[in-house]
This record gives structure tokens, sequence and C-alpha cells, in this order.
């Protein structure tokens, strides 16, 4: 699976804490070896991120959303914390 990033996702995930950041990393391999663990949560998403938008859990706050390209490409779009993110 190819895996790639905006530039707006670039720009904040440079301002997380290390710890986010080897999380994210940690559930892109498991991603990668299994899209279907209970661990990521995947989930469409409504407004803002409407579209075939999907989230998957970092930390218990944190998450990444993301746009399944094509069957083997996605682009993650943001990262951040569910109310930085929905504002809830």
């Amino acid at each position: 699976m190819l895996v790639l990033t905006h530039k707006r996702f670039d720009k904040q995930f440079a301002r997380l804490p290390n710890k986010i950041k080897n999380n994210y990393f940690e559930r892109v391999d498991i991603l990668r070896k299994d899209s279907r663990h209970p661990l990521l949560d995947i989930h469409p998403l409504h407004s803002p991120f409407e579209g075939g938008s999907l989230s998957i859990n970092i930390t218990g706050n944190y998450r990444a959303i993301f746009i399944q390209k094509d069957r083997d490409t996605i682009l993650f779009t943001h990262i951040g914390t569910h109310h930085q993110l929905f504002g809830t």
C-alpha cells in the first residue's frame, strides 16, 4: 500500500509531539498489514469531511483523516485531536 500525505497534513504533523508521531507510524504499519484491525477504528466521516474521507484512531484523542485514492493508495489529509478536527 502506498501512503501519501497532503502538505496540510505535513504541516499539522510537524507540530505534533514525538509520541503522537510514533503512534501514527505504528498505526500506518497496522493499516498496511490489516486495514480491518479494530485498533484503527476506520470509519467514514460526515461534515466537514464529506466525500469519501475516512478516519483512523492514532490515540484515544488523536485522529488521522485520509482518502482512499485507489485500491492500493491512500492520501492522509489531516491529523489532530478530535476537537481540532471536528470542533467537538
